[in-house]
């Protein structure tokens, strides 16, 4: 059992000295038997697995369903009364749905794997004063960690000694922008996105170099915390599991009570008790919609296949329904609205700010402007590489920010720096925060400076001015104050920038003293294009958005702005704050959650719950897996994901991209209206069964008919299993209506009072349609009156799957589906060979027909189609409950 490091301990309040002192460790490091030692006292230093990749597990959850349990108890009952090709046939579509169901899940587990990466493999270490690389499993309390550029942090540590050091903690806080890190003492009320001199695990360095001691491993860490947290946090069954288990029940209950009824009846009236047995038997077979539960399954299978191609990978089946009912969208800024790309947005030079999209090569004639963008390639560390035959910038994010914008309008920084080869360089650190290079031209040194505003312009004695550079008064340098105050209150990252001739021979004073001020340049990491299409897109879909992120107020504000999301803003401090019923009060006005701590996310997600709303949640880092965990449907990035994200979600972006999602989100409107259709379609269909046998039962004798089933059970099962059922798969394939995306969010109601209206008015007619069409039947027997009843369901059950092509449209306004109209001829000619062939006679205990009865029972079956277009001339309202 893992050795936890007492929690009281604020590591960002000690010194360096007494951090090292509370771990018994050196600067020098741990030797390595009191590593091995230690290694046993807290275990290796590893996240646990949330959730292993265990395929017995996913098929064994493929029969938690109660409909299946249903169907299993259904054969079973088949088996006792010795109804064999029943009881095969009904195992057959269980062992189908858990086949298909268990075949999903298991691909996209295994595309999980493929995603998967670890942290890191590998560590630096000091091992009593030597230098070693060993497995980041084996890092323990103690350690001294030596990192540097580039490296992943595989421990929280303390930093005991550091260069120019900042990291990237978008992964665990959300927050874009590089940090700059630094050794002092901090108080103890500093947040963790505050904490300057610590590192935790699972984020990375991307400038500089440090040591640092680490004071947590694996669960103990900041990562590992929240990683513990996932586990305490229940996961969610989707609203379309909970209703069909609660649907299925009811049919369960449904069919218990009318089996009762009707053989109580049937004896009451003297019939044989035998015969009402099978007869019971008849009517459960014909209550339970036994295809349900596989048409379901194919359809939202065939779904997960077009939601991957719009780049979503769903890997739980239902997830694919549900999508298409998400009322809030909470996600994430950094990388999935942005780029993740720190990009260059306004530049301030002569006294006028420029928008960077309104910069063209060829436009850029001003000296300062040329100037500035010189500047961003001379005093610059980053550099260019070709990686797979393409250049790609390598370096700190601001940086490689600055060649950016420079390349794009006609700056190469490898022809400027070969014309001005580098001197000296006073590097940047937090204390200074500036850096400045000197350079050497053809006739003299020049320093190009860049900084934090308020420190370049301190140190400016001029401003350049068109092609003059003007003294810079006291009275200017307010007014420049305030640009920068504006640039900065829009969210952006702004440097100041300036330059220097200096001689031959200078000092670091000189190269950084009486500078010319040239302008400034504005920060961001900007929108992906196609987000804000994708946000309007899911606002007239009637979808909430909402962004929940780790990044700093003005900053989400400003990229809000440029999407299109408009709406109050709150920060982690405020909502801590707030009691529940404060922020259940304020949460539907607020848009934007900044700042955000994992603990207030989840929170955030509670509430919005409790109000019954479907929520999807977007995240990549581990501080977002508790709230992804328990959304209804939570959504992880394929390519910036953490394993932790990955394991808790229901479908992943496979291109991190918010615009995914609402393509997503259109595919799964398409899913639940098509499982609507269908699932109607069955529905009516079983209620015309049992309408049938009931009537047959009570009124055979005033009728003149045969006293006995008006259908056999391998006849209900081929309507319900083979005929009814590809009918209903090419129902799931129907084209989503022009206004899939127009619509609110509509609750997962199976059932409305208008459409069982319509259910019970359809049975009817395919009832009386049945009547009349053996009442014109000569010379009827026992046979003859099955097969009519039989073929006349399949017919008019073939007609009535047109009608629920679309529940708002008439036929002629559809987009034509040529497979439903494929798959109903197929389900005539199927009957036709059925009722018409010697063997398939014997087997289903049919006899033939004459075309002259075919063609009656065809043109009477017809009839249902145009009762159900008049339904939708004449009854919109129903239809569009």
């Amino acid at each position: 059992m893992q050795k936890e490091v007492k929690e009281s301990i604020y590591w960002h309040t000690l010194s360096s000295d007494k951090a090292i002192e509370k771990l018994k460790s050196k600067f020098t490091g741990l030797n390595d038997k009191e590593a091995t030692k230690r290694l046993e006292e807290y275990g290796k230093n590893e996240i646990r697995k949330i959730r292993r990749f265990e395929p017995l597990r996913i098929l064994f959850e493929q029969f938690k369903s109660f409909f299946v349990i249903l169907l299993i108890l259904a054969a079973i009952v088949s088996a006792f009364v010795a109804h064999w090709i029943d009881m095969y046939v009904i195992l057959g579509i269980v062992i189908l749905n858990a086949g298909i169901g268990f075949f999903q899940n298991y691909k996209a587990e295994k595309s999980i794997q493929a995603l998967r990466g670890m942290l890191v493999t590998k560590a630096k270490v000091l091992r009593s004063g030597i230098l070693k690389e060993i497995p980041a499993s084996e890092i323990v309390p103690g350690d001294i960690l030596i990192l540097q550029e580039g490296d992943k942090v595989v421990a929280d540590s303390r930093i005991i000694e550091t260069s120019d050091l900042q990291t990237n903690e978008a992964v665990l806080t959300g927050e874009s922008t590089p940090v700059d890190k630094e050794t002092k003492i901090l108080d103890v009320e500093t947040e963790i996105y505050n904490r300057s001199n610590m590192l935790y695990k699972g984020t990375s360095v991307v400038r500089g170099s440090c040591k640092a001691l680490v004071v947590a491993t694996a669960m103990q860490t900041e990562f590992g915390k929240i990683a513990s947290m996932v586990q305490k946090t229940r996961a969610e069954r989707t609203p379309l599991q909970i209703r069909l288990d609660s649907f299925a029940k009811k049919i369960g209950v449904i069919v218990i009570i009318l089996v009762a009824v009707i053989a109580g009846l049937g004896i009451y009236f003297g019939l044989d008790k035998v015969q009402m047995f099978f007869t019971a038997i008849s009517l459960a077979v014909a209550a339970v919609p036994e295809g349900l539960p596989a048409v379901i399954t194919i359809g939202l299978a065939i779904a997960v296949r077009r939601m991957y191609r719009v780049k979503s990978l769903i890997r739980k089946l239902p997830a694919a329904e549900t999508l298409g009912r998400v009322t809030v969208i909470c996600t994430d800024k950094t990388g999935t609205i942005t780029e993740e790309k720190m990009t260059v947005t306004n530049l301030y030079y002569d006294n006028k700010i420029i928008k960077a999209e309104n910069i063209g090569e060829g436009k850029v004639k001003d000296k300062a402007l040329r100037l500035l963008l010189k500047i961003n390639c001379l005093c610059n560390n980053a550099r260019l590489e070709k990686i797979d035959d393409e250049e790609e910038i390598i370096g700190d994010p601001t940086e490689a920010a600055l060649i950016r914008i420079a390349s794009n309008l006609g700056f190469d920084k490898k022809i400027l720096t070969e014309k001005e080869p580098r001197v000296k360089e006073f590097a940047f650190t937090s204390k200074r925060k500036m850096m400045s290079i000197v350079r050497k031209t053809d006739f003299q040194n020049i320093s190009y400076v860049k900084g934090s505003p308020e420190v370049i312009l301190e140190k400016c004695s001029k401003e350049l001015v068109g092609n003059t550079a003007l003294r810079l008064v006291a009275r200017r340098r307010k007014e420049l104050l305030i640009v920068y105050e504006e640039m900065a209150s829009q969210g952006l990252r702004v440097l100041g920038f300036a330059y220097k001739p200096v001689n031959k021979k200078f000092t670091q004073t000189d190269a950084e003293s009486e500078l010319i001020f040239v302008g400034f340049q504005g920060m961001l990491d900007p929108p992906r294009p196609e987000v804000k299409e994708a946000i309007k897109a899911t606002k007239e879909a009637g979808i909430a958005v909402k962004m929940i992120t780790g990044d700093a107020k003005l900053t989400a504000i400003a990229v809000a702005k440029q999407i299109g999301l408009v709406g109050e803003a709150v920060v982690g401090r405020e909502i801590e704050k707030m009691s529940d019923e404060e922020l259940k009060s304020k949460i539907k006005e607020t848009v934007i959650f900044a700042r955000t701590t994992p603990e207030q996310k989840l929170r955030i997600i509670n509430i919005l719950k409790e109000q019954k709303e479907i929520v999807a949640v977007t995240g990549d880092g581990v501080n977002d897996a508790p709230a992804l965990k328990r959304a209804d449907i939570g959504v992880a990035m394929g390519i910036r994901g953490t394993d932790v994200t990955r394991d808790v979600s229901d479908m992943i972006l496979t291109d991190d991209n918010f615009a995914s999602i609402a393509k997503a989100v259109k595919e799964g409107r398409r899913v639940f209206d098509n499982i609507k259709k269908f699932s109607y379609y069955l529905l009516s269909s079983n209620l015309a069964e049992i309408f049938i046998i009931v009537f047959a039962l009570l009124f055979a004798s005033q009728l003149g008919w045969p006293t006995m089933l008006a259908l056999l059970p391998i006849q209900i099962l081929w309507i319900n299993l083979v005929s009814d059922g590809i009918i209903a798969l090419t129902l799931s394939l129907e084209h989503p209506e022009a206004d899939v995306m127009k619509r609110k969010p509509t609750e997962a109601k199976l059932f409305t009072s208008g459409i069982v209206v319509i259910w019970f008015l359809l049975a009817i007619l395919i009832t009386l349609g049945i009547l009349l069409s053996i009442n014109m039947i000569s010379a009827l027997d026992a046979i003859k009156l099955q097969t009519v009843a039989f073929t006349g369901l399949v017919f008019f059950e073939g007609f009535n799957a047109i009608n629920f092509r679309s529940f708002r449209q008439s036929l002629y306004k559809l987009k034509a589906n040529w497979l439903l109209f494929g798959a109903i001829i197929i389900s005539f000619i199927l009957q036709i060979l059925i009722v018409q062939t010697p063997f398939l006679q014997t087997l289903f205990g049919t006899s033939s027909l004459t075309l002259k009865e075919f063609s009656g029972i065809f043109l009477i079956s017809l009839s249902i189609l145009v009762v159900g277009e008049l339904f939708k001339y004449l009854k919109p309202k129903i239809f569009n409950r």
